[in-house]
């Protein structure tokens, strides 16, 4: 294996056997000099077993096919494990057969507190372990739990620990704004690795930044919109909304991301209340806001048709005669009109789609070879803008070949991609029968894309590690990093902090490589007990919040107000999965769509059709056959816990205030066949 001359430079002390952090930019083969730490690590230690742990699935093919592989196959026994592999199920099997695993690190803390003895290993049954894109250990990230179980083993005493090797091009400042900050910060991420020393090139600094050369920013700034009659409209229909409900308590400050916040509130407020009226308003009231942020990004016409999809799916799924419904029906239906001229009058029309459109032909006119990415905020602005591209008579000439690559999770903001779907994105762009991909923030960071002559970041307000990540794609020569942006926008000035904050980062993480070893040797240790004492606090504090019996918890359903189930009817399956056991619960819900395709295959459960409240038709969860036994699985968020203390609502099901116990399968199916012979 040639590595150049930076890269030797940077894992010297990880061929000592010393835990370090790998800095180095975007497409510097961080990951080459990861590959070279492995082999020499197997080769030089008995009985050695590495572990590459990612965040991210595609991850785990794209490092085993292109990295590992190709330079190790023929000596090493290689396995990827992702979730839609059959080789988790046996992960215990695999680790022991391979010498190096390439998972995810859910797979490797799933494997970790599992009891199956087909699955369960030990973080000690493996001798290096390479963390990329390690600047997500922390907080609850999971490769903050696999380090948490690390810590805690050290001071223990355990001597028989993985080494680690960490990977990243951008640690981050944590969103410090001052220098002590951002120091605090570093040294955190270097407690929770156990990290010896941040290693960068010096001697080799020169080579580094030849290979790693920093395209030409511009900041492409467009005025505010002089006239917005369609905004103003959305506008005055929201504030109709606000009147009809008589509400005099809540800031009307729309098209904000603090007035989402507040109807966030307003939504929870009206569900525990059991006032449906104030909860399906601000259900209303979030889609105009949506449409707000769309019509900022995009199109008016893209506005009005996320609005009008939403209205007539409404009125299929719920047909309701509810007054609070049908006001809102009408309202919309009466300027629904208005609104659709207003969208064809180009003199109202995105002021930066204009900027845009003058970018990519300034990027794509003269040159066949063009490679390029939008980055933008939301699955839907993504599908947006490619209607938008190829809506555009004056791009279709450019030969623009574009495509939209979004998350493989599921979402409220639109449709997922599957992960086949994202590899035969990612594999036409290399392969140049792509050349523009449309992207949220999936394509920042990890995957293997093509140099790029030209970068967009389309009004995006996020932190310095993503814009850093998002810049780290424009490699190509001459290539271009451009920031879209209104004039004096909240956008274009946080696109300023986070330059502020990438120097702020780059001087932490210097004054951190500097530090006397005994005072930061001294510093990382008291980190790392105060870590564990927070653990042990935390996990008190989650405890003392199942407070309840589960017994003393009743089931709403959140938009009608049924009272439907109980908590003792619950349990929980595969770790994630909350069922009903009920056999009456049936009467409660209708299922109404055809099994599910979730792009992935699951360990034991295939998906069937989504579930909904056979009374208001509001959705609550989907079917799952689990082992050939067909139960229905609900989202908590979905309905609204009555409990001793009153009405409470909760997003996610690991803050219930009552415990809940898992899945018998035997024994559910032993309560089956007894019900049959009674009969």
């Amino acid at each position: 294996m040639n590595l150049r001359d930076y890269q030797w430079e940077v894992i010297g002390p990880a061929l000592e056997g010393k835990n370090i952090i790998i800095w180095l930019p975007t497409g510097t083969g961080k990951t080459r000099a990861a590959v070279y730490v492995a082999m020499r690590h197997l080769e030089m230690k008995r009985d050695a077993k590495v572990a590459m742990i990612v965040n991210k699935v595609h991850l785990v093919h794209q490092h085993y096919s292109k990295e590992f592989q190709p330079s190790l196959g023929d000596r090493f026994k290689i396995t990827p494990i992702s979730g839609d592999s059959e080789e988790k199920s046996f992960f215990a099997q695999f680790v022991k057969k391979s010498d190096i695993v390439i998972c995810t690190a859910q797979i490797l803390h799933n494997s970790i507190i599992s009891d199956s003895e087909e699955k369960h290993v030990e973080l000690t049954d493996f001798t290096l372990l390479i963390i990329d894109e390690c600047h997500h250990t922390q907080k609850d990230a999971v490769y903050n739990k696999l380090m948490e179980i690390y810590l805690e083993k050290k001071i223990d005493g355990q001597q028989r620990l993985p080494q680690i090797l960490g990977l990243t091009a951008s640690p981050g400042s944590g969103g410090a704004s001052t220098f002590e900050n951002a120091v605090a910060h570093i040294l955190k991420i270097c407690s929770n690795l156990d990290t010896w020393k941040i290693m960068s090139p010096k001697t080799s600094i020169k080579e580094l930044e030849a290979k790693a050369k920093q395209p030409c920013k511009q900041y492409d700034l467009v005025p505010e919109r002089h006239e917005d009659p369609f905004g103003d409209k959305l506008k005055k229909l929201m504030t109709a909304i606000h009147d009809y409900m008589g509400d005099t308590e809540y800031e009307r400050n729309f098209g904000t991301q603090e007035y989402e916040q507040n109807v966030v509130l307003m939504e929870k407020s009206g569900a525990e209340a059991g006032d449906r009226r104030k909860r399906t308003c601000a259900l209303h009231l979030r889609k105009y806001n949506d449409a707000l942020f769309l019509h900022d990004t995009v199109r008016m016409q893209d506005a009005y048709d996320f609005l009008d999809e939403f209205y007539v799916m409404e009125r299929f799924l719920k047909n309701s005669t509810d007054e609070t419904d049908v006001f809102l029906y009408r309202l919309f239906n009466a300027d629904a009109g208005g609104l659709l001229e207003l969208c064809r009058n180009i003199k109202y029309e995105n002021p930066k789609l204009t900027r845009l459109e003058k970018i990519l032909k300034e990027h794509f006119q003269n040159s066949s070879n063009s490679h390029g990415i939008i980055f933008t905020s939301t699955r839907k602005s993504t599908h947006s803008l490619l209607k938008w591209i190829k809506s555009k008579a004056s791009l279709r000439d450019l030969d623009i070949k574009a495509a939209v690559l979004t998350g493989a999770g599921f979402s409220n903001q639109g449709k997922h991609m599957t992960q086949n779907e994202q590899k035969e994105v990612i594999q036409k762009f290399r392969q140049g029968s792509l050349n523009l991909l449309i992207s949220t923030s999936v394509a920042e960071e990890g995957l293997d894309i093509p140099e790029c002559n030209i970068v967009v970041r389309y009004g995006l307000m996020t932190n310095e590690i993503s814009m850093m990540q998002a810049r780290g794609r424009a490699r190509a020569e001459d290539s271009c990093y451009s920031f879209l942006a209104e004039s004096g926008g909240k956008e274009s000035r946080r696109e300023m902090t986070n330059e502020a904050l990438e120097d702020l980062m780059n001087r932490a993480i210097k004054y951190v490589q500097d530090m006397p070893e005994g005072e930061y040797v001294a510093k990382i240790k008291d980190l790392q007990r105060e870590s564990l004492t927070e653990r042990l606090v935390k996990q008190a504090k989650e405890e003392s919040k199942k407070k309840f019996s589960h017994e003393d918890i009743r089931l709403d359903c959140r938009n009608c107000n049924a009272a439907v189930a109980f908590g003792n009817d619950l349990r929980v399956v595969e770790v994630t999965l909350h069922v009903n056991i009920n056999p009456n619960f049936n009467v409660y819900y209708e299922e109404y769509t055809e099994p599910l395709d979730l792009g992935k295959k699951m360990e034991n459960w295939v998906p069937g059709g989504s579930i909904r409240c056979r009374f208001c038709r509001a959705h609550w969860g989907l079917i799952i056959i689990y082992r050939g036994v067909s139960l229905p699985s609900i989202s908590i968020k979905n309905f609204v816990l009555q409990t001793p203390e009153g009405p409470k609502t909760c997003k996610q099901w690991k803050n219930v205030p009552f415990s809940l116990e898992l899945f018998d399968y035997n024994a559910y199916n032993e309560d089956d066949s007894s019900d049959t012979d009674d009969e």
